[in-house]
């Protein structure tokens, strides 16, 4: 499980660290992909692996199920973490996610998630505020149902 934030900066050559404790679950190799609201996702293979299949199974005849998909596999890349810790990401996902110079990381259960750090401001404050409206509608916090 990713939890957590981070921020690194992009090297001169576009490099990003990624951190050791997200390393760690992601392996040497993962896949990045356009994610939503303008941020890049970053899953573990196995755990694209179970995405893929998810999404395999949505209805062909749909058109936004194929656009969908088209978007999403399309802007994927493999990764491969160098020995210092970094990955080159593209440019094509760069410029879509607006990655400059910082960028924070977060931890997002079975994802990773690579933010602008403008963005991430942007979009954190926005969010901030209906939190815990947003809570209400959707998460059941009756821990004591599952006991």
């Amino acid at each position: 499980m990713f939890i957590g934030e981070f921020t690194h900066a992009l090297d001169a050559k576009n490099r990003l660290f990624i951190p050791a404790r997200f390393r760690e679950g992601l392996g040497d190799r993962f896949i990045v992909t356009k994610g939503l609201d303008r941020c890049l996702f970053g899953f573990p293979l196995a755990e694209w692996g179970k995405l893929e299949k998810r999404l395999y199974r949505l209805p062909f005849a749909r058109a936004d199920a194929r656009a969908f998909a088209r978007l999403f596999f399309s802007g994927a890349a493999e990764l491969e973490v160098d020995k210092q810790g970094r990955v080159l990401i593209p440019a094509n996902l760069r410029e879509y996610a607006g990655l400059v110079k910082d960028v924070i990381i977060l931890g997002v259960s079975t994802r990773v998630e690579f933010w602008a750090q403008e963005e991430w401001e942007r979009y954190s404050a926005q969010t901030q505020a209906a939190y815990e409206e947003i809570a209400e509608k959707i998460v059941d916090f009756d821990f004591a149902a599952e006991e």
